[in-house]
């Protein structure tokens, strides 16, 4: 079977913060960003990371009608800023280093790095509220 995870979608409160967030503080580049007049200016955003071109993060604004209606659209911006619609996982090969440079950049981390058995983790969200753990893992950990 050839079949490939390509886009993960994460909800977001606003598409341009949410963009500034993943390309200035975490250091993604932008895969996609397209604007479809015929879908009522519906606005494809994609981000990811430089060395997986073929990964991407779907940043997607709340829609309001006709693809939900108010009540639903406030719940999902709700769960979402409260940290409970997803999470996105990330690993790296220095989990320290990087808290470090995104401390300086303004990322305000939920968790310091702490050991794990799995390797040295630590959590923060974006400006929507989305929980993001960033880990370093061991080498033998099959996950």
């Amino acid at each position: 079977m050839s079949m490939k995870i390509s886009t993960i979608q994460v909800w977001v409160h606003d598409q341009d913060a949410a963009l500034e967030f993943w390309t200035k503080k975490v250091g993604f580049q932008v895969t996609a960003d397209v604007t479809v007049a015929e879908l009522g200016n519906f606005r494809w955003l994609t981000v990811g990371p430089a060395g997986q071109p073929d990964v991407s993060l779907s940043l997607m604004a709340v829609p309001g009608q006709p693809v939900m209606d108010e009540q639903t659209r406030d719940q999902v911006l709700e769960v979402v800023g409260k940290g409970f619609a997803n999470t996105v996982f990330l690993t790296t090969d220095d989990v320290d280093g990087d808290y470090a440079r995104m401390t300086a950049l303004g990322v305000e981390f939920v968790e310091k790095p702490e050991d794990r058995p799995y390797g040295r983790d630590c959590g923060f969200r974006d400006p929507s509220g989305n929980h993001i753990r960033l880990s370093q893992l061991n080498p033998d950990f099959a996950g």
